[in-house]
């Protein structure tokens, strides 16, 4: 099973929507807490969503359970926290989203060609990579996942 990440920033929309599509990609989940106030015009809501659909027959969620709190991701932002404490509070965030497995119930029967959605242009102090190895972790008995940041 593949597991991909993805973000927009520093990628035109050719580049964007290219990857998705060369790599297979069957839906978009984005991670955002906010969808609609971003820099690159083809990454808002709804826009995202048509094109998506439209250029890459690719199917978009927004899923807020997935996203930092407004107070985290600010705290980080403003270097009140470092970024190990975000990962920290951040994973508080998954467990208590993931209580009773609501989050892994939602999604394990269809992960394979999913790409989580965010705007850091890496993956490696993105909360979108916390979330792949996350949901690999909480899934590692029952499925091989293989993330694959793009």
């Amino acid at each position: 099973m593949k597991l991909y990440t993805i973000g927009f920033t520093k990628k035109t929309a050719e580049e964007f929507f290219t990857l998705l599509r060369d790599n297979n990609v069957s839906s978009v989940i984005d991670v955002r807490l906010n969808n609609t106030s971003q820099l690159s015009g083809f990454s808002k809501y709804p826009d995202i969503k048509f094109f998506l659909k439209q250029l890459c027959n690719i199917n978009y969620i927004h899923d807020k359970n997935l996203a930092p709190t407004k107070e985290i991701l600010s705290n980080y932002k403003k270097k009140v926290i470092t970024w190990d404490e975000y990962e920290k509070l951040f994973k508080e965030i998954l467990d208590e989203g993931n209580r009773d497995n609501q989050i892994i119930d939602k999604y394990k029967e269809n992960l394979d060609g999913v790409c989580l959605l965010c705007s850091e242009p890496n993956a490696d102090m993105c909360h979108r990579r916390l979330v792949a190895e996350y949901i690999g972790e909480e899934l590692k008995n029952n499925f091989d996942i293989e993330i694959i940041h793009i």
